[in-house]
């Protein structure tokens, strides 16, 4: 059998050929305390094992030439969770001597209260309850949007309103980062979540990797969008990202 038909054939059996729409369990159930916490570890653990970090990194990389001289660079982080990326964020700035600020955001309580304390000890992270409509309603505007493993959470009825929203907000870039959508990425987030997650992340984990994307759907997401400055590409062999700097290429 040809290897694209072995790939289908894998991709029906395990729900992938098309986006899951079934809602996860920490986007409808109240967590308690510990299960908030246990669950924010597993998405820190994911960003940094899986090329979450990594990949908001390399593209704020190929944009340092063109950060501001006379002021912090402002990024917003949208669906922060723990305030990992935020953290990792200040901190390559600060090896680089760039200044920068970074306002995160979450529309959950609980996620919040857990944002603010991973970082209450740093003063360039400002964590803040509120929706990304609700924040792209007002006239706040930040020189950065990122958001890493929030798109896969939101209806897949809203995503090209939640990607015109962070392109609202975004003065000089944008980058989404989210699972990678495959039989590999599956079988990987699946393993570990089972091995090492509570019932939330057993249930979530494969979940999210259903409800995630190809790199194809993040293109034509970007073409419905009208944002031909945003490009798709494969993040190694779990994540895609959709990135680019408004007026210039993204390197």
């Amino acid at each position: 059998m040809p290897i694209n038909q072995i790939d289908r054939a894998l991709d029906r059996r395990l729900g992938l050929l098309h986006r899951a729409t079934d809602d996860e369990l920490m986007d409808t159930l109240p967590l308690s305390e510990v299960e908030v916490r246990s669950t924010l570890r597993w998405l820190q653990f994911t960003n940094r094992r899986f090329g979450g970090t990594r990949t908001i990194l390399r593209h704020l990389s190929a944009w340092t030439a063109g950060w501001p001289t006379d002021r912090a660079t402002h990024l917003l982080d949208v669906g922060t969770g723990a305030a990992d990326i935020p953290a990792a964020v200040v901190a390559w700035a600060r090896r680089l001597g760039l200044p920068i600020r970074v306002t995160a955001i979450d529309s959950a309580a609980s996620i919040v209260a857990a944002a603010r304390a991973a970082v209450r000890d740093e003063p360039d992270i400002f964590v803040e309850q509120i929706s990304l409509f609700e924040l792209a309603a007002t006239d706040r505007r930040f020189d950065i949007v990122t958001a890493s493993l929030f798109l896969h959470h939101v209806p897949p009825e809203r995503t090209r309103d939640a990607l015109e929203a962070i392109d609202r907000l975004a003065i000089r870039g944008v980058i989404v980062s989210d699972l990678l959508r495959s039989p590999l990425t599956w079988a990987a987030v699946g393993a570990l979540a089972f091995a090492t997650g509570n019932r939330i992340v057993r249930h979530d984990a494969p979940l999210s990797v259903r409800r995630a994307f190809r790199v194809r759907e993040l293109s034509r997401l970007a073409a419905a969008a009208g944002l031909p400055y945003l490009r798709a590409r494969r993040e190694g062999r779990f994540r895609v990202s959709l990135a680019g700097a408004k007026g210039a290429a993204d390197g």
